[in-house]
């Protein structure tokens, strides 16, 4: 597993940051982690099929988690603080929901409890085969498709060039099932037990996870923080001026609020 660690102050709380759907932990987060190195530790990954993330035959955001949980306990990190985009926040969710004891806050953007209505699963059930089942016959074709998506929008040139760089190296077989993943999940029967400080980032221009979804997930969650941006679903990258600043704010609110909850803890074993 392809794993880019980024220092911060030593004994920061440590961030893993996981990117959207189709994205790479590179091209998702390259505009926060200047401003987020200086406060916290960050480690950054590759999801199973995205990028240079581990290739698997069924992707499952269950194996996403359990991935970062191993890769957790390997680098001996005795808790973290997961920020999942889009996709990365179901993935962010279910490794609390895997390990709460290891999970010590959450930071959701641009995400929410579930992204697909019920009645529309048969349709995409049927959808999604034969769009795989292409993605392993001709793998360059589906692959083109994908990246023409994720790059529209940005201007001709060198960036543009650097993106499809790095998208070129997902199997777009994953890509395909991962967006599958993405649509069935749901955790509106869980999402409220969540019990660890948590922030959610909402794009309130966002076209393709509806504002009202993640302002659901936000009030779902007990004690949830919400930080709104004026942008839509990409806006990690095109109106990073207004993501990283209320990315900021986020983090801060949930690794201030660990502090205070540990703080509280500790006096209370003190007068025990």
């Amino acid at each position: 597993m392809l794993v880019r660690e980024v220092a911060g102050p030593i004994g920061a709380p440590v961030l893993v940051l996981l990117h959207g759907l189709a994205a790479t932990g590179r091209l998702n987060w390259f505009t926060a982690v200047p401003a987020l190195a200086e406060h916290y530790n960050l480690i950054i990954v590759d999801h199973r099929g995205h990028g240079r993330g581990m290739r698997t035959p069924n992707f499952r955001l269950a194996d996403c988690a359990d991935d970062v949980l191993a890769m957790v306990e390997v680098l001996g990190i005795e808790s973290f603080i997961p920020v999942g985009y889009s996709m990365g926040g179901p993935i962010a969710k279910l490794c609390w929901y895997r390990d709460p004891d290891r999970v010590s806050g959450l930071v959701l953007c641009a995400t929410a409890k579930h992204f697909l209505q019920s009645s529309l699963l048969p349709i995409a059930n049927t959808f999604y085969p034969g769009l795989i089942f292409s993605a392993r016959m001709v793998p360059g074709m589906i692959r083109n498709q994908i990246i023409d998506g994720m790059v529209r929008g940005v201007p001709k040139g060198a960036r543009r060039d650097r993106v499809r760089a790095e998208l070129s190296a997902s199997d777009p077989a994953s890509v395909v099932q991962a967006s599958r993943a993405v649509m069935r999940f749901s955790s509106n029967a869980w999402a409220s037990r969540i019990n660890v400080p948590t922030s959610v980032v909402i794009c309130t221009n966002d076209e393709l996870v509806p504002p009202r979804r993640q302002y659901s997930l936000a009030k779902s969650i007990p004690g949830a923080a919400t930080f709104e941006i004026e942008a839509d679903h990409v806006a990690c990258v095109s109106a990073a001026n207004l993501f990283v600043p209320a990315l900021l704010k986020a983090c801060h609110h949930v690794a201030a609020s660990i502090g205070n909850k540990d703080g509280s803890q500790n006096q209370s074993a003190a007068r025990a």
